[in-house]
């Protein structure tokens, strides 16, 4: 292959570094060891190019290297050290010697590793592969658990009453067949059951969509989602702890109206009446829930969603840890259950992709809540929501992630971030400027937005972007 100057122009102009495009600038030397690393962890992503000789932050410029002079030594010391294939290409750039690393991506089902370590990047650093991500990569090839058989050898009539197809098709906006037959073709056609002769097997996925009563599928079952309320602020005391019954298509709008008759009460003065509001908004508790439904890792085993109540705040969670880093929900999608979120999707239960979290974040701005704390804990992704709180009572925490969510917001909006923008986020009057300012601040030190340069250093005309931009 042969890499011209012109196509690697074109890699500079890209938005941002990639799973397929890395930059260094290393104009004198890169270390071997660490050249090894990401040579592993580029290609455990798919594969990719990385690239010595070029800065790393926009404009990107061709700086030159001087490291690895012999290339073909080099190729042969990098497959000595990660045991593939890469090849690699000095480009004599105008403005100086350019090294471009093609690296393959790894084979499917395979996960390479550098003296033990199972490597992958995360932003422009280098971290270990979890557990969960790890098995997702071991399981590749293997049959879905989704499309595996929950029940066999029924016949048309055990279908449609252990099915409640009924709902199925107005869900669907779709009118109810006349005949059976026309019914389990509908069903046979969406691959929720299969037809083998005059029997059928219904699938896991047509069992967890449908399900009349999820009791009668042993093996999906645990995956109900669970609500606890507890009577407080912390766990100590349980006051109701309930599991669904119904599969999650079927039986959502009844979850969501359950969850919502447990949350907390807040009293607000409206129009010089006195209101009664709930703690959470029911449009946040409707995209996290779904969210988490259909975002949930089934290959582990005793383990399903869970709604948790509290006094001052709602947290639900789902087995596995998220796809996509947790500061990247709000613009990047990524789904480990395709056909169940495209069912979900045609149904109404849920957004298109992506834009769940999106209304969740600017739900919260208009209601004026604490921003959600999404996480990624020990094989569990989980959304804490908080009730209506001032800014006065919001801690650095609180402030930081909702200055950086409203930037990300703007930008997914193809808008912009300002002092302005971020006090009318948090219901500030103008001459808190300042305070503003301070937060602002506090999230670039924390390293989550950047001034947009394109506007120049003027502080009156300031406007900044989400560090990923």
């Amino acid at each position: 292959m042969r890499t011209t100057s012109e196509q690697i122009n074109l890699w500079r102009q890209a938005p941002s570094e990639s799973q397929r495009l890395e930059f260094k600038e290393a104009k004198q030397q890169f270390d071997t060891r660490k050249l090894s690393e990401y040579c592993v962890a580029i290609a455990n992503e798919g594969g990719g190019v990385l690239m010595l000789g070029v800065a790393d932050q926009p404009p990107r410029a061709v700086v030159g290297t001087q490291a690895f002079p012999n290339t073909v030594d080099a190729a042969e010391r990098l497959f000595q050290s990660v045991g593939f294939r890469v090849d690699i290409e000095a480009v004599a750039h105008p403005n100086g010697r350019v090294l471009v690393f093609y690296i393959p991506s790894r084979p499917r089902g395979t996960a390479y590793h550098h003296d033990g370590k199972y490597l992958m990047r995360t932003g422009s650093s280098l971290m270990p592969m979890s557990e969960d991500q790890l098995r997702r990569i071991f399981a590749e090839g293997q049959p879905d658990w989704l499309e595996e058989p929950s029940r066999t050898g029924l016949d048309e009539q055990q279908v449609v009453e252990l099915l409640d197809t009924q709902t199925f098709f107005e869900l669907l906006n779709l009118p109810y067949p006349t005949v059976r037959a026309g019914v389990l073709e509908r069903l046979r056609s969406e691959g929720l059951i299969d037809q083998d002769g005059s029997t059928y097997t219904i699938r896991r996925l047509g069992a967890l969509l449908l399900a009349r009563h999820l009791e009668q599928f042993s093996d999906v079952s645990r995956k109900a989602p669970r609500v606890v309320v507890y009577a407080g602020e912390s766990k100590l005391e349980t006051r109701l702890d309930q599991t669904g019954g119904r599969g999650y298509a079927v039986g959502f709008q009844g979850l969501v109206l359950f969850v919502m008759s447990q949350l907390p009460q807040n009293e607000v003065i409206e129009d010089a009446l006195r209101k009664e509001v709930k703690l959470v908004p029911d449009v946040v508790m409707r995209e996290l829930i779904a969210n988490a439904l259909i975002h949930q890792d089934f290959t582990i085993q005793g383990a399903g969603v869970m709604v948790e109540i509290y006094s001052n705040r709602v947290e639900i969670s789902n087995p596995g840890e998220p796809l996509v880093p947790v500061e990247r929900f709000i613009d990047a999608y990524q789904s480990r259950n395709e056909r169940l979120a495209d069912l979900m999707r045609r149904m109404g239960i849920c957004e298109e992709k992506s834009s769940g979290i999106d209304r969740v974040v600017q739900a919260a701005e208009v209601y004026q809540l604490p921003a959600p704390d999404f996480r990624s804990i020990f094989r569990r992704t989980s959304v804490a929501i908080f009730g209506p709180r001032p800014f006065e009572r919001m801690d650095r925490n609180d402030r930081v992630r909702a200055c950086y969510q409203h930037g990300a917001l703007k930008w997914v909006m193809a808008q912009h971030m300002t002092n302005q923008s971020l006090r009318d986020r948090f219901h500030l009057a103008e001459d808190k400027a300042a305070i503003a300012s301070q937060v602002i601040a506090a999230t670039i030190e924390a390293g989550l937005i950047k001034p947009d340069q394109s506007v120049g250093g003027s502080r009156k005309f300031a406007r900044y972007l989400p560090f990923w931009a």
